[in-house]
């Protein structure tokens, strides 16, 4: 299946050269279970191109210019769909039904209290043992104008101890401005909780070397400090005079060390929900910023969720062997989830992540990447 269209494209001050925008598919392999897997390739104007399957919704290729042109790969990931098989801490998934962690595995919902996999220590993580990671999703080109692909996930009542169907919905969509944008939507037939996000994990530099030289604005005045387990306590503490304070851009490396700050003691490094500085409710505001100086690349996350999980890779410990032989070292790629917070459905003053039968769950996310 293919398709393309027939844009104009700027090459260079004095030439203009006409290229096509694309999306094409193509076998990927199969689960254990027999089930075939596909990879679609979105392509824009301008040669950035996004790999993502039906597996999982992942992203598993995602190229994007440095400040001479050159594209390369900035996500982290596999070459093939065995390594995400084997294991994978969540390379380019999209996450659900509820992104992140809730404590102690389990939450009350109208009086009920539904019972959650412990798969993070006491706590549950991502979705459970079969999250949203791991499924096949049906998927639809989409054929309007736009470079993107739908996919659509219906997760059973009762799946991985969540109460309703639930209906979902993720869009992916390349613009010609170098922008991937992912909308979500999800409907349900019985009162639940979502938490959607997308998982990948970015290395501007094109996977040469650790992150921590990359530079990050993140646009937040508070963040959501956690506890040992990485459950947060239930404050919403200011950034600013802590290690925390990325709303001037700094390199990650900073303070990413600084284990007199306990939440970076617990934290093993940054990997907390930062509480974003938003508008009008719903509205897609900046979210963070990340920028390369040696490939000169940056990146911006524009989101309408209410908060973002900056994590960075500390789990990674060289036992990974990624694309191109890569191997996958601690702080070797780092993540912006945008969400909302984690243990929401067990925390009265964080923002509702409850869904009930007649409403939509919506949000967007927006990943444009340029050169300086």
């Amino acid at each position: 299946m293919y398709a393309s269209i027939a844009c104009q494209s700027k090459k260079s001050e004095d030439t203009m050269e006409t290229t096509k925008a694309s999306i094409s598919k193509q076998p990927w392999g199969e689960l254990p279970d027999g089930q075939k897997v596909d990879i679609y390739t979105l392509k824009n104007i301008k040669g950035m191109e996004v790999k993502i399957s039906n597996y999982g919704g992942l992203i598993t290729h995602w190229t994007a210019p440095d400040k001479n042109g050159k594209f390369e790969d900035v996500v982290l990931g596999y070459d093939s769909l065995s390594g995400y098989l084997e294991s994978s801490p969540f390379f380019g998934a999209l996450v659900g039904r509820y992104g992140n962690r809730i404590g102690g595995a389990k939450f009350k919902l109208d009086g009920k209290t539904y019972n959650l996999l412990q798969n993070n220590g006491p706590n549950h993580l991502h979705g459970g043992k079969i999250g949203f990671d791991k499924v096949i999703w049906k998927t639809e080109e989409l054929t309007d104008g736009r470079i993107g692909l739908k996919l659509n996930y219906v997760s059973k009542d009762g799946e991985e101890g969540y109460p309703g169907n639930l209906n979902t919905e993720i869009i992916y969509v390349l613009t010609d401005d170098n922008a991937l944008e992912i909308t979500y939507t999800a409907t349900t037939d019985k009162p639940t909780v979502v938490n959607l996000t997308q998982h990948s994990y970015f290395n501007l530099t094109g996977g040469k070397t650790d992150h921590l030289g990359h530079e990050v604005m993140i646009n937040a005045d508070r963040f959501v400090p956690v506890d040992k387990t990485l459950i947060p306590t239930g404050e919403l503490k200011a950034v600013k005079g802590t290690v925390f304070d990325f709303t001037t851009p700094k390199a990650i490396g900073k303070g990413i060390n600084d284990t007199t700050d306990i939440q970076i003691k617990v934290g093993g490094g940054y990997d907390h929900c930062w509480v974003l500085n938003q508008g009008k409710k719903d509205s897609l505001v900046l979210a963070a910023t990340a920028y390369e100086p040696t490939s000169g690349r940056f990146m911006e996350v524009f989101t309408t969720e209410p908060g973002v999980q900056f994590y960075t890779g500390n789990f990674l410990d060289g036992k990974i062997t990624g694309k191109n032989g890569v191997v996958y070292k601690k702080r070797y790629g780092f993540c912006f989830e945008t969400e909302h917070f984690p243990d929401s459905p067990n925390q009265v003053g964080f923002p509702t992540v409850v869904l009930r039968p007649g409403e939509t769950y919506n949000t967007k996310t927006i990943f444009k990447f340029s050169s300086k």
